[in-house]
């Protein structure tokens, strides 16, 4: 079952697009909204790896060059 955002939906149909085309673009909103939630999410992910692997590797330079 595909989500739909009802605020979309509603302010498409106030302005007179038609029930099928309206409930289709506010799936396709909804979509592509969980999609970049999505993204966001691995992105987040990655810094905390990055931001690991940098401290690691300054440890490991400091342990080596004192």
């Amino acid at each position: 079952m595909t989500m739909m955002i009802t605020e979309v939906y509603d302010a498409l149909r106030d302005v007179g697009a038609n029930d099928e085309k309206a409930r289709r673009a506010a799936e396709a909103l909804a979509d592509y909204h969980r999609d970049i939630s999505e993204l966001r999410g691995d992105t987040r992910l990655l810094k905390w790896m990055a931001a690991t692997n940098l401290a690691f590797t300054m440890a490991i330079l400091w342990r080596v060059f004192l």
